[in-house]
């Protein structure tokens, strides 16, 4: 969680790439925010999308964050919490779990909220982590700058 999201959030298919953050000088810090800015893309015009909170921070084996405060519809989504845990396997080895939470308030779009989740959604994050492993294989510094 603590390294540059524009080498992470890549965009794909309708999500628009991450270009940088603001307002994050505490990121890392629960109860601290920072302000996401997407490129342009089809399903959005580019800028501010979204703020990314820290609700829980246990240094070197959890995380939890919240993404919320759209800039633009989202299929009925107003928030979305992402959990984040790691535990050594061995030396080097170490096992990531990330699990997430989209949270709808529209009842009448729970079909499609879920079929998004489970196709899209799902491919999405799947870019995501390979991006991470790419930056740890590449051996980059995996720090918040």
């Amino acid at each position: 969680m603590l390294c540059d999201v524009s080498k992470v959030h890549t965009g794909f298919g309708v999500m628009p790439k991450v270009i940088y953050c603001r307002e994050d000088e505490h990121w890392g810090k629960p109860g601290f925010s920072k302000k996401v800015f997407v490129a342009k893309s089809l399903s959005y015009k580019g800028g501010e999308a979204s703020t990314d909170t820290v609700i829980e921070r246990i240094e070197n084996k959890y995380w939890k964050i919240e993404v919320s405060d759209f800039k633009s519809w989202m299929l009925g989504f107003y928030k979305f919490t992402g959990e984040w845990s790691t535990a050594e396997l061995e030396t080097n080895k170490i096992l990531i779990t990330y699990t997430y939470t989209l949270h709808s308030e529209v009842a009448l779009l729970y079909p499609i909220n879920w079929l998004f989740t489970k196709t899209f959604w799902r491919s999405y994050m799947k870019r995501v982590l390979e991006n991470i492993r790419k930056m740890i294989d590449d051996k980059e510094p995996y720090l918040y700058r």
